[in-house]
């Protein structure tokens, strides 16, 4: 019954499960060991790596469960496990569970060439195809477990974990866009740990991309191409942030597209990230930026509330300190910009706390981030909103109190709205009545607009982008 069981299970689940999710998950699974227990069926599956472990537990093992419990007649319950690793004894779980020293080893530079790149972001990497595994230029503290996953991030880190569990198949490339300190470098740095501890011979290599333009230069130079398309077009995985910077730089976009044209023709996976999407890049190849939107593109947003909050438990516990609650509930309504003001207040908060010997509430987090406060304050109010956004979408700014509603006007007038509720602690019928006397039901019917508008339009998130990171200076 055991093998035959499985079998059974996974034939029903091939009819039942769409071809890419049943191909992807399922069929690559080996044979599950299956003990009768009586009244009921143990059936055991060890599969290779943490990502699969979590996302088949998480999205499949229910079905799987009540599939392979329905043809049994009976109860079936469900493990998933880590494939032991080579060389673990089979009575040790923790070695299987945890990562090898060895993938540790990988990630850092050998001494004493490599400390300055170790610590320096421009410095070099290694040409030689060889070196590339042990001069990955990766982060290993940026990793899925240390990321905090919320609404925010949702799509990108689902994305990014498809990639690191199967890289070179779908999602290639993969286009990360977002205002800066969202997590974008992290979760790329998280994509490339991943598949260094599955497989720890895979050619990764992680750069910014003015070390890419750099390499470009210092080749043009030298008149040594070759040695670039030794350095680039074997990679297995290619990292690369900030993109945008390949602005105008026509010798550096010819040398990436040939790159890119070359590691997507051997199945290698290449993820970017930029500030803005695809095609709102500017003085870029169109010829790039087509290729840059033909995989998958997703956006990064600031952190909700929520997502803010546990971003800042989590970073005080990293520092082995406690955050009350109620003290990240003040912070994260506070700081709304991005993860690493969040990590900045922080940061403020434990010298002050350390420094004057006091415990952590909300009058000390008041008291250390008093100068961020007072500028917050200063610099954002309704006024200035709408100034903003009259400015930015080539109004009057006494269109924005005005009873005029020509679609030219409502929108950006509904857009300072929403900012206005998103960016200051102004009540809805505060914000009505600087809006020309509006009811607040009216500017409640804008913030929800504009806000369900936000998650479906590109063009108007990078557009709420823009005016937010303009109105925090």
């Amino acid at each position: 019954m055991g093998s035959d069981l499985w079998q059974r299970g996974c034939e029903r689940l091939a009819s039942e499960l769409p071809d890419q999710q049943f191909n992807t998950w399922i069929r690559p699974l080996p044979d599950a060991e299956v003990v009768d227990q009586g009244d009921g069926t143990l059936v055991t599956v060890r599969v290779p790596n943490r990502f699969k472990l979590d996302w088949i537990r998480n999205q499949y093992a229910g079905r799987i469960e009540s599939v392979l419990s329905e043809i049994a007649g009976k109860p079936v319950h469900l493990d998933v496990m880590l494939a032991l690793r080579d060389g673990a004894p089979a009575g040790n779980p923790a070695a299987a569970n945890a990562p090898a020293a060895a993938n540790a080893a990988q990630l850092r530079p050998p001494a004493p060439a490599g400390a300055a790149a170790a610590s320096n972001p421009a410095a070099s990497v290694a040409s030689g195809p060889a070196a590339l595994p042990s001069r990955s230029r990766l982060n290993p503290a940026l990793t899925f477990d240390t990321l905090v996953a919320g609404r925010a991030n949702q799509m990108a880190r689902t994305a990014a974990l498809h990639v690191a569990g199967a890289p070179g198949a779908m999602y290639n490339p993969l286009f990360i866009y977002g205002g800066v300190g969202l997590g974008k470098t992290h979760l790329i740095h998280a994509v490339g740990n991943q598949l260094l501890k599955d497989k720890p011979d895979a050619r990764i290599l992680y750069l910014h991309a003015e070390q890419f333009i750099t390499d470009v230069v210092r080749n043009y130079q030298r008149k040594t191409f070759d040695e670039l398309k030794a350095k680039y077009h074997q990679l297995d995985l290619l990292l690369i942030d900030d993109v945008q910077f390949f602005a105008g730089k026509e010798r550096t976009q010819e040398e990436f597209f040939n790159a890119f044209e070359a590691l997507l023709a051997k199945q290698a996976h290449i993820i970017m990230t930029s500030d803005t999407y695809p095609k709102g890049l500017v003085d870029i190849d169109e010829r790039l930026t087509s290729r840059f939107d033909a995989g998958l593109t997703v956006a990064i947003e600031p952190p909700e509330l929520e997502m803010r909050v546990a971003i800042l438990i989590r970073k005080a516990e990293l520092e082995a300190t406690q955050m009350p609650e109620d003290v990240a509930f003040f912070v994260a309504k506070n700081v709304r910009a991005n993860v690493r003001e969040l990590e900045g207040a922080l940061r403020k908060i434990l010298a002050y706390s350390r420094f004057s010997h006091k415990e952590i509430n909300i009058g000390l987090a008041r008291e250390a981030l008093k100068d961020l406060l007072s500028i917050q304050n200063r610099q954002i109010g309704v006024e200035n909103i709408q100034k903003t956004c009259a400015d930015f979408y080539k109004i009057k700014v006494a269109d924005m109190y005005s009873k005029k509603r020509p679609a030219s006007i409502a929108r950006p007038r509904q857009i300072a709205m929403y900012l206005a509720k998103e960016m200051t602690q102004k009540s809805l019928p505060e914000i009505g009545e600087l809006f020309g006397g509006r009811d607040h039901t009216t500017v409640l019917h804008a913030v929800r607009k504009i806000a369900a508008e936000r998650q479906k339009n590109t063009e108007l998130n990078q557009q709420l982008h823009v005016l937010e990171q303009t109105l925090k200076g």
